[in-house]
């Protein structure tokens, strides 16, 4: 048996989604305490980079914040031009949390049953 399974995002965290002009703020939040090394260590800045590559980030950062087991992304120029000046649908960029709960991470297979969610199919 594999000791590792490969989960979206969503099954160890939630997301919320903020904006500010051309800038979108996701904040990342870990459902449980053990699940927060695996998303440090997994949802890097150049994976996030590389998941909006065709919104054309011009700035990807990723603030930690340990004690609440959450992340705060700041990604710039995602979201064309913003509020005021985007043709885009979403121009408040709120289904970009979405996007990044999406992001496969491995887990270990101990951790299937603290998951969120529905339960896995084998």
């Amino acid at each position: 048996m594999k000791d590792t399974i490969t989960v979206t995002l969503d099954r160890l965290a939630h997301g919320r989604t903020g904006d500010k002009g051309n800038r979108s703020n996701i904040s990342v939040i870990a459902w449980r305490e053990e699940f927060w090394p695996v998303l440090v260590s997994q949802v890097t800045e150049a994976r996030v980079a590389e998941l909006f590559q065709a919104r054309q980030p011009t700035q990807v950062q990723r603030y930690l914040l340990p004690q609440l087991q959450a992340m705060n992304w700041v990604i710039d120029g995602v979201l064309d031009g913003g509020v005021n000046s985007a043709l885009n649908l979403d121009s408040h960029g709120k289904s970009l949390s979405f996007m990044l709960m999406a992001l496969p991470v491995e887990i270990p297979q101990i951790w299937v049953p603290s998951l969120a969610g529905p339960p896995l199919r084998p």
